[in-house]
């Protein structure tokens, strides 16, 4: 009978134990880990700083903001949207000018056409006999012969080629490289995390209740815990869900909505009637890696043998 370890080599079979240490060590194959704490977002961390809020702000799609952060990517977003317009207004004109100046030349060519049309076919009738002259070779047309006829030579660098890019591959050297058209940018600014339209006056101000724990020397940054629900006093986490208050921006638990402020619909702190777009779920977590409780495993794709 073999030894039950993990090893143990002296088995007929191959074990999971072994399969995972052999791969680990070769290099080959997908190494898959389970996100810690670290990686994903606190629930009252800003959504682009990904740090602690100062000025908290959140949006109706409950995802919260630094006030300073959203507002200075607000004015970014802004400023693009100034600059795209500028652009497109420039390619406007320049299409403007292309569409006169070809009008311009169809002109002129059905002008032409007409006078040559007007001008008189008929030849004069003491024009002599016509006299025989001696037949000559077509001249070449080909843009070789006419460099090598006018400089004597067939180089491809010569009547200023030599400054002409012979890159055919470069976006520049491309058949439609210039005729960018002009195509008006969108005035809508959208939230930089659910791609809804975002205005500054839909962001609403949020309260957070600082957890009474008597400990006054750990700043509240450095706290583990830091806030709590104002209703029923229980400490706010990733694992605990919540919800803004829309009229005060306080910040309780669903649980205490679900069990008390759906009952009647009365804000518990102002005994002000509540609607249900009153009542805004807070978005959890979440970070590039790892969405709330969704995806919470990294992988590195390695090279594997086939067998």
């Amino acid at each position: 009978m073999t030894r039950h370890a993990r090893n143990c080599t002296a088995g007929a079979v191959y074990t999971y134990n072994e399969k995972k240490r052999d791969a680990a060590e070769s290099g080959y194959g997908t190494n898959a880990q389970r996100l810690g704490k670290d990686s994903v977002k606190s629930f009252d961390c800003c959504s682009l700083t990904l740090q602690p809020c100062r000025n908290p702000v959140i949006t109706k799609q409950g995802y919260l903001f630094d006030k300073e952060a959203i507002l200075q990517y607000i004015v970014t977003k802004k400023n693009e949207y100034s600059r795209k317009l500028k652009e497109f207004e420039r390619l406007r004109r320049v299409e403007e000018e292309e569409i006169t100046q070809e009008a311009n030349c169809k002109q002129q060519a059905r002008m032409e056409r007409f006078v040559n049309s007007e001008k008189p076919t008929t030849t004069p009738a003491h024009k002599s006999s016509p006299v025989e002259q001696p037949v000559l070779p077509a001249p070449s047309t080909s843009a070789a012969a006419i460099a090598a006829s006018e400089n004597g030579s067939i180089s491809n660098m010569a009547n200023g080629n030599q400054k002409k890019l012979p890159a055919f591959w470069l976006p520049s050297e491309c058949p439609n490289a210039g005729a960018a058209k002009a195509k008006k940018p969108d005035a809508t600014i959208y939230c930089p995390v659910s791609s809804q339209p975002l205005k500054v006056k839909d962001l609403i101000d949020v309260k957070f209740t600082p957890i009474k724990d008597g400990d006054t020397k750990k700043s509240l940054i450095a706290k583990e815990v830091r806030y709590m629900c104002p209703i029923t006093h229980d400490a706010l986490s990733n694992a605990v869900p919540c919800a803004v208050l829309r009229p005060t921006g306080d910040v309780v638990t669903l649980e205490c909505v679900d069990k008390l402020i759906r009952k009647d619909m009365v804000h518990p702190l102002t005994d002000r009637k509540l609607k249900e777009k009153d009542i805004i779920p807070l978005q959890r977590g979440g970070t590039g890696f790892a969405t709330t409780n969704d995806k919470l495993s990294a992988k590195e794709q390695r090279p594997m043998l086939q067998v």
